[in-house]
């Protein structure tokens, strides 16, 4: 839980000041004001990193560096970002005085964001849904971070092998598939176990949330079996060296896995209707906040960013009644929309300087 909160040179905030309370924070202005600022701020605390941009850009224009800083029930954290040159910047932390050049998922605070590009997670390409379930299972598995940014590793290097002018050998590339072949058993498992995890508990919820007797099916969709993965996704790299050369890029791996919703055996991502995607989309992000909440030992921050405009009154209601015990901080240009569904909701004006 974080208590106040200051922006230096952060995006649009040259220097500005927030007291945060513990349940409700309204975070009220018209359009590029700052409000996403706000949330993009407490996110780069949490968790390390923002959702919309790379490092450099968190840095005010022509300010050599940002600063956030942050006072919790648990103690400070500081994050410093310094300008290196065009498009380049270092990062460091200081969490209870103790410096750090990276945030390990140990050090991170739970958080879940909600934001409008997660109404597209069942129409959108598949990237957005294995996101989605990447990014939770970095905050619940230690280790996990490090396997994903290695596997991204490995694979921008095999498709670099692939697309060189002269012939790249079978045997220079094993060593690639092999390692891509052990990353991607590792990841894959995580991610099914998580899918299970959240199958177990959808149905239930989107009838709650939806007021209706639909059954809900969510399946985790992997190119090859679980109990034998790693060996059938290296035998099949091998046998696709040729294919993956001509077309310059690896076929093969969890980078081309989906998640697939159903609703009473109809594929969500063609079949349902807005109302039902915007239901599906809510429970998703529910049963995250449970997640966290179960497997961390904080409550998770919840940072809903220009999204409650989006949820007609209903599904407005599930939702607040679900967030009511977690520190919220939600983004609006009509505080009248949000106020009504809170009491004494804490309300933080954006433009402060």
């Amino acid at each position: 839980m974080i208590t106040d909160l200051r922006l230096q040179h952060f995006r649009s905030y040259a220097d500005a000041s927030f007291e945060i309370e513990p349940d409700v924070n309204i975070v009220v202005g018209p359009n590029a004001t700052g409000k996403t600022n706000i949330l993009e701020a407490v996110l780069v605390l949490a968790r390390g990193n923002s959702y919309r941009a790379k490092d450099a850009e968190l840095v005010q224009f022509e300010a050599p560096w940002a600063r956030l800083d942050a006072d919790t029930i648990h103690g400070a954290r500081t994050v410093k970002i310094e300008r290196l040159g065009p498009g380049k910047a270092v990062k460091s932390f200081v969490i209870d005085d103790q410096p750090l050049a990276r945030l390990t998922q140990q050090r991170s605070l739970p958080v879940v964001l909600f934001e409008p590009n997660d109404l597209l997670l069942l129409s959108g390409s598949p990237d957005l849904r294995r996101t989605f379930l990447d990014d939770l299972i970095e905050q619940t598995i230690p280790g996990y971070a490090a396997t994903r940014r290695h596997y991204k590793r490995v694979l921008a290097q095999r498709n670099a092998l692939l697309k060189q002018p002269g012939r790249v050998s079978h045997e220079q590339l094993f060593v690639w598939n092999l390692r891509l072949s052990e990353l991607g058993g590792k990841m894959v498992r995580e991610r099914a176990a998580l899918t299970q995890r959240f199958a177990e508990r959808i149905s239930e919820l989107y009838r709650r949330l939806a007021d209706t007797a639909s059954a809900v099916v969510l399946e985790y969709v992997a190119q090859f079996p679980l109990e034998a993965y790693e060996t059938t996704l290296l035998h099949r790299l091998e046998a696709s060296i040729d294919l993956d050369r001509a077309r310059g890029f690896t076929g093969s791996g969890p980078h081309r896995d989906d998640l697939r919703l159903s609703i009473d055996a109809h594929e969500a991502s063609i079949s349902a209707s807005r109302g039902e995607t915007r239901t599906l989309v809510l429970a998703l992000k529910l049963l995250e906040l449970q997640l966290l909440e179960e497997l961390r030992s904080d409550p998770p921050l919840l940072l809903l960013d220009d999204v409650f405009s989006e949820l007609d009154g209903k599904r407005r209601q599930a939702l607040v009644a679900f967030v009511a015990r977690y520190q919220t901080f939600i983004t609006t240009t009509d505080a009248d929309i949000v106020v009504q569904y809170f009491t004494g909701g804490n309300i933080i004006p954006t433009g402060q300087q």
